[in-house]
This record gives structure tokens, sequence and C-alpha cells, in this order.
């Protein structure tokens, strides 16, 4: 009996030193790495959510990628609304910095994107509360970029970037300055 006892204790010991372990581990990988998120709304279908309703996409959030706030047009990311810092919203990166977009219902028609902010919109336009209502989001408000939907099983892919043909940016005024400076 008193073996079993110490046989006990011995697992209870191996499991809290395993979970103080584990847990420490785990915390730092979401944190730094990435982590998973749920989609909710429409402000993104056809990309995501194509169904609506009460199915909503499950993605990965690369944090990893979006460490030196290196991200490309076309992007899904994910960043804290300027609105409300307690919500995250994922959208789509249309603009870097530098960029001129024609916008949709901005107050400006056009906007040169500033130095260290992204113009991003949801692929459902009208749809979607993103850049077109608020303006140019700082980088610093980047929290992931959205590489893969892992659920529901039949939708399981990877995000590929792109940016709709009427979305472009019209000109990239750092490229062109460069270019200048280079004659």
């Amino acid at each position: 009996m008193a073996q079993q006892a110490r046989f006990g204790q011995k697992y209870f010991k191996a499991f809290v030193s395993g979970f103080f372990v584990a847990v420490p581990v785990t915390v730092t990988v979401l944190d730094r790495l990435a982590y998973v998120a749920r989609v909710e709304g429409a402000s993104m279908q056809p990309s995501l959510n194509p169904d609506g309703g009460s199915a909503s996409d499950v993605v990965l959030l690369n944090r990893w990628s979006v460490r030196n706030y290196r991200v490309q047009r076309g992007d899904v990311v994910s960043v804290l609304s300027p609105k409300n810092p307690q919500q995250k919203i994922i959208k789509r990166v249309i603009a870097l910095e530098g960029d001129f977009i024609k916008t949709l219902g901005y107050k400006n028609r056009y906007v040169r994107v500033p130095d260290g902010h992204l113009w991003i919109e949801g692929d459902h336009h009208g749809h979607s509360f993103d850049s077109n209502s608020f303006g140019p989001v700082s980088q610093g408000l980047l929290h992931g970029r959205a590489s893969h939907i892992i659920w529901p099983p039949n939708r399981w892919q990877r995000i590929e970037p792109y940016v709709p043909t009427d979305r472009k940016p019209l000109l990239n005024w750092s490229q062109k300055y460069s270019e200048d400076e280079d004659d």
C-alpha cells in the first residue's frame, strides 16, 4: 500500500513539473509564433466564410511573419481595430506606405498611405468596416497574417495573397521617388 502511495506521489510530481514547463512554452508559442482565430461576419466573403450564416472559418494567424511589419499587398492580416482596441479585425492589405489609393467612400477620394501605415479592406465591399471607414491603419496595430484556413476540413487550404485588379494602388510614391534619385 505504501509503495502504491509513493507511485501516486511520483506521478503527481511528474505531472506538476511537466505542467509548469508546458504552460510557459505554449504561451510563448502562441504569443510569438502563431495562433488560431475564428473569422466572423461577412466582410471577407467570398474568401472567408463564403456560406455566411453560423459556419465560420478558422484561420491560422502567423505572428512571426509580421514581427518586422513585413507584409505585402494582398496579405490577409489581423489588426487591432482602430475604433475599438478590444477587438481584432481581419482584412486584406490593399496598399502599403507610399501608395496612392482610390478610396471607396472615405472622406478623401484619393489617399497617399502615410509612412508606417497600411490600407486594409474587406473583400465584401459595402459590408466591411475597414480603411474606407477609418482611413490608413498604423502598422503598430498589426497582429498577424492569416496563412491557412484550418476549419472546416472541407475548406482546408493556404490563403494566397492577391489584390483585386480594380483595387490595385494607382502609384507608389516611395518607389517613384527612389527611381528618380537613381537617374
